[in-house]
């Protein structure tokens, strides 16, 4: 299973959810940096230094990250989604048969309505 790294954005009940379902998730905070102006690219690159993918909202930033930086864990990108259930299941939808996205951009996008 992918372990995960959640950016200082990310809903703490999705995170919570994701570790019940076995995710290995470490938050920002868990990691001792929150409220510290890090910047994305030392998010992505602490990431990295665990062998963990970032799990974020901040699609535009990682996006861009992403496509001028090859060498990370992999990022997941999600749009903003308020089903805390729901996203969850979806997040896990789409990485539950994978073991790694090594330097790979996934996206996780809610349901239109």
């Amino acid at each position: 299973m992918i372990s995960l790294y959640a950016d200082e954005q990310f809903p703490l009940p999705v995170v919570e959810r994701l570790r019940i379902k076995g995710y290995d998730v470490l938050t920002v905070k868990d990691a001792g940096k929150a409220n510290q102006g890090i910047s994305d690219e030392d998010v992505l690159a602490f990431a990295n230094s665990q062998n963990r993918a970032v799990i974020t909202q901040n699609r535009r930033d990682f996006i861009w990250l992403h496509n001028n930086r090859f060498n990370h864990a992999g990022i997941v990108a999600c749009t903003k989604n308020l089903d805390w259930d729901g996203f969850t299941a979806e997040i896990d939808r789409v990485l539950a048969t994978r073991d790694s996205i090594a330097s790979e951009l996934v996206r996780v996008n809610s349901p239109t309505r």
